[in-house]
């Protein structure tokens, strides 16, 4: 059975945190919200959580579309190829902020995503998600749990989250009621920007 734990976005308790921290590092599956919808997120180094959320997702951990869940842009080169300049301006003024950006991936990538050529980026602007990130020390790999149903209720109420999700995952953080508008996905790996999906982010960027 997961834990519930309530946590204050303007104040994110330092304390509670780290009990999400700690579940994350001991390979735990933890529910979040960010700026968009609730996710689901594990630690990006942990083989085995990374494969329970491919199974929840039924797809093998090769091909499952995942996101890398940052606290600010100083980490990306971690994971991403280097950018040009108009590239990473263009992260700069979006980012905190709704979207998730296709960039191509480099050789640190975790073995498991050793075949993926690109990679999903977001920096939610929340300060939950953040201060989970920032506290754990290396990014988050995450999905999001709208319901293919539309349900709308599951995608925005944390203790109908809890009610749904909690045999399956390790913890569900409260952060009270999300949105039901995912972000917006454009891939930067070509010479233009390419809109693969409209969210709640402003094309105008």
């Amino acid at each position: 059975m997961a834990k519930l734990i309530k946590i204050y976005e303007q104040n994110p308790n330092a304390k509670e945190i780290r009990k999400v921290v700690d579940v994350l590092r001991n390979g735990g599956l933890v529910i979040y919200p960010t700026d968009t919808i609730y996710a689901l997120g594990c630690d990006i180094s942990n083989k085995n959580a990374l494969e329970r959320i491919a199974r929840l997702k039924g797809e093998k951990i090769e091909k499952a579309n995942l996101s890398f869940i940052f606290s600010d842009l100083s980490n990306l080169s971690d994971y991403v190829r280097q950018l040009d300049s108009t590239t990473f301006k263009l992260l700069k003024r979006a980012l905190p902020g709704p979207y998730t950006f296709i960039l191509p991936g480099n050789n640190n990538m975790p073995s498991v995503f050793k075949k993926k050529k690109e990679v999903g980026i977001r920096i939610p602007d929340n300060n939950i998600t953040r201060a989970i990130v920032e506290a754990l020390g290396n990014p988050l790999v995450s999905t999001s749990i709208k319901d293919e149903d539309e349900v709308i209720e599951y995608t925005t109420d944390p203790e109908l989250i809890y009610e749904k999700w909690n045999k399956l995952v390790d913890l569900v953080v409260d952060g009270g009621y999300g949105g039901n508008v995912p972000s917006t996905v454009i891939d930067l790996t070509g010479d233009e920007p390419i809109l693969i999906r409209e969210g709640k982010g402003s094309l105008e960027i």
